[in-house]
């Protein structure tokens, strides 16, 4: 796992790079859809965050598997006598000395029964490491999601400013054609002023899609981790591809696919071990331990002498706490509260997985048939455009009708492009609430008896 993302992130180092010399190098950077994915999910801050996540998972399944061996505690002290009276003898009075003691205690200490709770915390840390990994990925998942739902903003923005040039041109020309008639005076000047106004208001539309780019396309910057101001050629464009499979199948692939449903049975099984962890309180600990110990006049001697700070020792010891104020009990009790709050999570979260696999299903489903009314409204539009100059031009038609037949088309050339902008959208989002892969294989992470 580790190797890989360190692949990962000199892949993006490397990509970022090359990105950054073609921004110095030209305008604007080309970018397909399937870049700005792997820049956002090599740059993104939030993966970034449960990376960590993920690896402080890693070290607290390290520090409950060590929890279960032998450890290794060496005591030593060094200490400065000096007797209080002198001594008598018949030579004489000796004054007293000050000399030094050494002692040192080498002890091996290592748990042979826990009444389970070191087992049980161990696979809590492996169920938890589990978790965390799918975590990594629903983070991934979220990541690609919003980039391809900013991706095709910026799209949709892009074609809404084309909308709102062919408007500008279309009016542009009509207003020439309506100056030339006023001009002999086959028309009036009202009709002037109506198309100026038209044509003024089709400019307002241009400079707010061409804002609306902007921000479309510095938000999509953002989430892929380069500076906002950083100019994009998006080479995609918005297509419909036909979606074949029915709502049954997406919903059964959700429910074992989707990383939040796997982590919230995990933590059902986590809170369970806790259960059997806090129950390990009513049983006996043994334990196992060798020590030795020397003490002498320098540091690391041992006097010749048999005396009581030298020794060597081999136990084995149990402890029981036979009446513990009914402390266990309510551990036990308030982890297996837990179970059950785990267990309404999970089921919780497999009905919002249902609602949302739904939802943009028939989100997907809904832009789908609009994409065939709004094509069709557009060929009829553009058409009517055509007969309302001609009958203009002719004098039988009404400067309004050309106005009117200009908005419906503008207007339906808008909804066009929405519907395709929902449809793909609808996709993106409901590849995330099935749980398509993006780097991890979660069937090697199933749980079977999480919820059980």
């Amino acid at each position: 796992m580790k190797c890989n993302n360190t692949f990962k992130r000199l892949s993006g180092l490397v990509l970022a790079g090359m990105m950054s010399m073609s921004v110095a190098s030209a305008e604007t950077m080309d970018l397909t859809l399937e870049e700005s994915v792997r820049l956002a999910l090599d740059n993104n801050y939030s993966i970034k965050e449960q990376e960590a996540d993920y690896d402080s998972a890693v070290w607290a399944r390290h520090q409950a598997r060590r929890t279960a061996g032998p450890t290794v505690n060496w005591n030593s002290s060094a200490t400065r006598h000096k007797d209080r009276y002198d001594s008598v003898s018949w030579y004489g009075t000796v004054p007293a000395e000050a000399y030094n003691t050494y002692a040192n205690v080498l002890k091996l200490t290592m748990p042979i029964y826990t009444g389970g709770e070191l087992e049980a915390k161990i696979k809590a840390a492996n169920l938890g490491l589990n978790a965390s990994e799918l975590g990594l990925e629903l983070a991934k998942q979220k990541v690609k999601a919003g980039t391809m739902a900013a991706y095709y903003k910026a799209l949709q923005a892009k074609n809404q400013i084309k909308v709102a040039e062919d408007s500008v041109n279309t009016l542009t020309e009509h207003l020439k054609n309506v100056n030339a008639q006023f001009a002999v005076g086959t028309v009036a000047k009202s009709d002037v002023l109506g198309t100026q106004v038209q044509l003024a208001n089709a400019e307002q539309n241009l400079i707010t899609a061409n804002n609306s780019y902007d921000v479309a396309i510095a938000s999509l910057n953002n989430i892929m981790g380069v500076p906002t101001g950083t100019e994009l050629n998006l080479t995609d464009s918005l297509a419909y591809t036909a979606y074949e499979i029915p709502l049954d199948e997406c919903t059964e692939y959700a429910m074992l696919n989707r990383p939040d449903v796997l982590i919230a049975d995990y933590k059902v099984a986590v809170a369970r071990e806790e259960v059997k962890a806090a129950k390990a309180g009513y049983l006996p600990q043994v334990q196992v331990s060798a020590s030795k110990a020397w003490a002498g006049d320098s540091a690391f001697s041992e006097n010749s002498n048999r005396s009581a700070g030298n020794y060597w020792e081999v136990g084995l010891g149990l402890s029981w706490n036979v009446w513990d104020n009914k402390v266990t009990e309510a551990k036990v009790r308030q982890n297996t509260a837990a179970v059950v709050k785990a267990e309404a999570v999970a089921a919780d979260t497999r009905q919002t997985g249902d609602l949302e696999v739904r939802t943009a299903y028939l989100n997907l489903k809904a832009a789908e048939k609009s994409i065939n009314t709004t094509k069709v409204a557009v060929e009829k539009a553009q058409e009517d455009y055509k007969i309302a100059q001609v009958r203009y031009s002719a004098g039988v038609g009404t400067n309004l009708d050309v106005m009117d037949a200009e908005e419906k088309l503008t207007q339906a050339q808008t909804n066009y492009y929405t519907a395709l902008y929902n449809y793909n959208s609808s996709k993106a989002d409901l590849d995330r609430a099935m749980g398509i892969m993006v780097d991890l294989d979660i069937k090697k992470l199933a749980l079977e008896d999480a919820a059980k």
